[in-house]
């Protein structure tokens, strides 16, 4: 049964659209957790357009459950997250013209920089995951760079209809299955709904899916605390046969 991680970083959104001091990502957390989430998710961009350092090292002392930091491979990033010390740092490509993560990192072209920032981490004992596409040489590579974790990218099958949602799915599977037996430890997420949920969930192997944006916009309606534990409840209980549109 895969575990929730949920994505805050566009509470820090609705924030820094007016540059003033609410919505405030740190004390909403508590809600999220009220609500059933096992952890705690933000990407600190090198352009600080949702999340800031602030919000960072204040998560670091409140966050109950555990706190992943998403960021890029920089020296700058590096040098936080080793003064910050979160429960796991995912490393993943960052664009500053994107609107939101438009695929998984290149780790074969980068894999001697990534070697480098995975063993600072490493010897700090902060876990490291790879923001990746499902693509079997990306994760032989991951597997050399011994990360330890692995992080699918999942936005092609949550953007897909019917057939190709299909094909999606089986390559996520077959990825899943392929990263465990290079002895990988595998999260997935980006582009999840309650709609399109329930049959990532039911991935064997699949240990915690991260999900930000539709919690956040289903909070609108109902609150955090309840839409997480909506969320919750499709991944602790995936309807394995649900129709995929």
């Amino acid at each position: 049964m895969a575990s929730l991680g949920v994505n805050i970083d566009h509470i820090a959104n609705v924030r820094e659209a007016r540059k003033t001091f609410e919505p405030d990502p740190v004390t909403m957390v508590l809600l999220a957790e009220l609500g059933g989430a096992d952890g705690i998710t933000v990407h600190l961009r090198e352009d600080r357009r949702h999340i800031q350092d602030r919000d960072l090292n204040l998560l670091k002392d409140t966050v109950h459950s555990r706190l992943n930091l998403e960021m890029a491979a920089t020296e700058e990033m590096t040098s936080i997250a080793l003064n910050t010390i979160p429960d796991m740092v995912t490393l993943v490509p960052e664009r500053r013209e994107e609107v939101t993560t438009e695929g998984g990192l290149d780790v074969i072209k980068h894999k001697n920089k990534l070697r480098k920032i995975i063993q600072r981490l490493s010897d700090s004992n902060i876990p490291v995951s790879l923001f990746v596409d499902p693509v079997q040489e990306q994760l032989e590579i991951c597997a050399e760079l011994q990360a330890g974790w692995i992080e699918l990218h999942t936005g092609k099958y949550s953007i897909s209809k019917n057939k190709k949602r299909a094909l999606e799915l089986s390559i996520l599977k077959e990825s899943t299955a392929k990263a465990k037996s290079y002895g990988l430890r595998v999260n997935a997420g980006h582009g999840l709904t309650y709609q399109n949920v329930e049959q990532i969930a039911a991935i064997e192997g699949i240990e915690e899916l991260n999900i930000g944006h539709t919690i956040i916009s289903r909070a609108l309606a109902v609150g955090l605390t309840q839409a997480v534990k909506e969320m919750k409840s499709l991944i602790i209980n995936p309807r394995k046969d649900n129709i995929l549109i």
